[in-house]
């Protein structure tokens, strides 16, 4: 489903990049003058969980960066600290967030006896229990909560997905996804860190940073198990394809992309090649459709909230869906990847007309027949 930004215009914020710390020291409290042994306990924490629940993660960093100090006593404290991680074939930048510590001093050190998120920030898949690592050849899923089993069928389907996006976007990606499998959809509401309710229906999100450049950390597809389990294998390849497109499209995709197109090419790459008709793979919008109710323009931002109607969210990825394919087969696929590339950069307007030789209007009521001609008949 749709992509979750960091940054521009966000559309949920992103589950690795945690929020400032607030409202963490006690009345009273004092700044502590000298923050190294503060990061001598932090260092020690981070070797601690290489070693222990993060043992199996293939991880080339792991650390804190102490930013902040107060004291609550001789023997107390809270820090303010920095954390940054790499997986290790899959980020080539760090993934950072930000953590709230609680320290005491016992036998002259200092010991971290409290590592949680800032309030209100998401948590760690690792603070939800044991992680169990499972490489696919082109995928990594990190699970908690979950038997191994399923975690590689999770891996065995991304790894289809991978080569399925390659095609559909050739150059300029990794070929390769880091999945994300917690125990409940209360645990991915947790990674998210909001609400699990508005996840219910959603089989799984991506992670990531807009336009992120060769230096940022790979994106993560966070699975809800339970939306996921009840998907024949053909639903469970398209939702990872869709989600790994995100993963492939996001350096070319910023706040200038409407979600008409980053959604709609996601579910073009996803059915491309399938011998699905498009009255099947639309189906809630085709009933509109042959009822008389075609839509009157493409589906805006707002329509793709998870908050929205079943029916009318259906409706929207439908449509965004057909106008990629539109695209597709009136301009090409070379074309439809310019197209996308370029609206990143100048926006919708200049690259309908740069692009296809069109403008809003006219692509509109083109999309508007296409609509007739291919869901009418049922």
């Amino acid at each position: 489903m749709r992509l979750r930004r960091r940054t521009a215009r966000r559309a949920a914020g992103a589950v690795l990049g945690l929020a400032l710390l607030a409202g963490c020291t006690a009345p009273g409290a004092t700044p502590a003058p000298d923050t190294a042994p503060f990061q001598t306990a932090a260092d020690r924490r981070a070797a601690a969980l290489r070693t222990g629940p993060l043992a199996e993660v293939p991880l080339t960093s792991w650390s804190y960066r102490v930013t902040d100090v107060r004291r609550l006593g001789d023997d107390r404290a809270t820090a303010r600290a920095e954390l940054n991680y790499r997986v290790t074939g899959y980020d080539d930048g760090a993934v950072t967030g930000r953590r709230a510590l609680e320290l005491v001093r016992r036998g002259g050190a200092w010991q971290v006896t409290s590592d949680r998120p800032a309030p209100g920030a998401p948590r760690q898949l690792w603070e939800q229990g044991a992680v169990e690592v499972v490489r696919g050849k082109r995928s990594l899923v990190l699970g908690s909560g979950r038997d191994t089993a399923r975690l590689r069928a999770v891996a065995a389907a991304a790894d289809r997905a991978v080569p399925a996006v390659s095609a559909a976007w050739p150059e300029g990606w990794a070929r390769r996804v880091v999945v994300l499998v917690p125990g409940s959809l209360n645990e991915m509401g947790g990674l998210l860190g909001e609400p699990a309710a508005g996840y219910r229906g959603i089989a799984a999100v991506t992670t990531g940073r807009v336009g992120g450049g060769p230096g940022a950390p790979a994106d993560r597809v966070i699975v809800n198990p339970e939306a996921y389990a009840v998907l024949g294998a053909y639903g469970q390849r398209f939702v990872l394809t869709h989600e790994t497109t995100h993963v492939a499209t996001r350096t070319h995709t910023s706040g200038l992309t409407p979600l008409w197109l980053s959604e709609g090419f996601a579910d073009w790459a996803a059915h491309r090649g399938a011998s699905r008709a498009p009255a099947e793979a639309a189906p809630r919008l085709g009933e509109a459709v042959r009822s008389g109710d075609v839509p009157a323009a493409l589906p805006v931002d707002g329509d793709f909230s998870f908050a929205s109607d079943a029916a009318a969210l259906a409706r929207a990825y439908e449509g965004a869906w057909l106008a990629c394919q539109l695209i597709a087969e009136r301009w090409g696929e070379d074309r439809l990847r310019d197209f996308y590339r370029t609206v990143s950069s100048q926006g919708p307007e200049t690259a309908l007309h740069e692009v296809l030789g069109t403008t809003t209007d006219a692509f509109t009521a083109r999309w508007r027949e296409y609509l007739r001609e291919r869901l009418a008949a049922g």
